[in-house]
């Protein structure tokens, strides 16, 4: 039996001041800060095989703060993969920074928690909500409408991503990514946002369309589910 350990980051800057965010990249309120460490005291006795982040600060200060409680001992480390052979996709500057970002010698290894950066983790993409005041759109556009943009399965905001857009790109993550690690043996600490963590326990849990819209992932609060052959188990802390 393998553990994925999920967590919404902590209340952040935007969270706080009512605006949408998405993908603009916010920081953690001091409140925010609060709730990423009280969540890793929760966690502080699990073992730890990897880390799994977004590339958004939130969501990986909470999973560093997080990881300051825990009693493993072990290093975060962020993973930097080297491009493969012939790609041109990767700058002369950022070549060079994955190579010096390298660990050189074994010295520490045994200690290490690797944290790996995953876009697929992701806040769905607010569109052209992004940066407004949730209240202000409201009054814009109607209660009903906003409600729609913000819990409906299938209805993006104008520009942006719905939850089964965001689904699409964090399901396969789970899959290809989370899974194939689970089957080895290995607990997952996964730090995201509240949209792309629902998707994920969306198909976790198997919920509908219409029970995931009732579906509410706190801030800084982990969950946990037990994985092996015969399926997922929700662990109680």
């Amino acid at each position: 039996m393998s553990l994925l350990i999920l967590m919404r980051h902590g209340q952040s800057m935007w969270n706080a001041a009512k605006l949408f965010t998405g993908w603009v990249d916010v920081p953690l309120t001091n409140v925010g800060i609060e709730e990423a460490i009280e969540g890793g005291k929760k966690i502080a006795h699990l073992d730890m095989d990897e880390v799994h982040v977004s590339t958004l600060i939130r969501a990986q200060m909470t999973a560093m703060l997080a990881l300051a409680q825990h009693k493993g001992g072990k290093t975060p480390v962020f993973q930097y993969p080297e491009p493969e052979e012939g790609t041109s996709s990767v700058s002369e500057n950022e070549a060079r920074m994955i190579d010096w970002a390298q660990i050189r010698g074994d010295a520490g290894s045994a200690d290490l928690l690797p944290v790996h950066v995953a876009w697929q983790l992701n806040e769905r993409m607010y569109g052209d909500l992004q940066g407004l005041n949730k209240d202000d759109t409201r009054k814009k556009y109607g209660d009903e409408q906003v409600h729609i943009w913000r819990r409906s399965f299938d209805v993006p905001p104008p520009s942006g991503e719905s939850l089964k857009l965001t689904a699409e790109r964090t399901i396969p993550y789970l899959n290809d990514t989370l899974i194939p690690a689970l089957k080895q043996g290995k607990n997952l600490f996964v730090a995201a946002h509240g949209n792309s963590l629902r998707s994920i326990i969306m198909h976790i849990e198997g919920l509908s369309e219409e029970q995931v819209l009732s579906l509410e992932v706190p801030t800084g609060q982990p969950m946990v589910y037990a994985w092996s052959q015969s399926g997922w188990e929700r662990h109680e802390l």
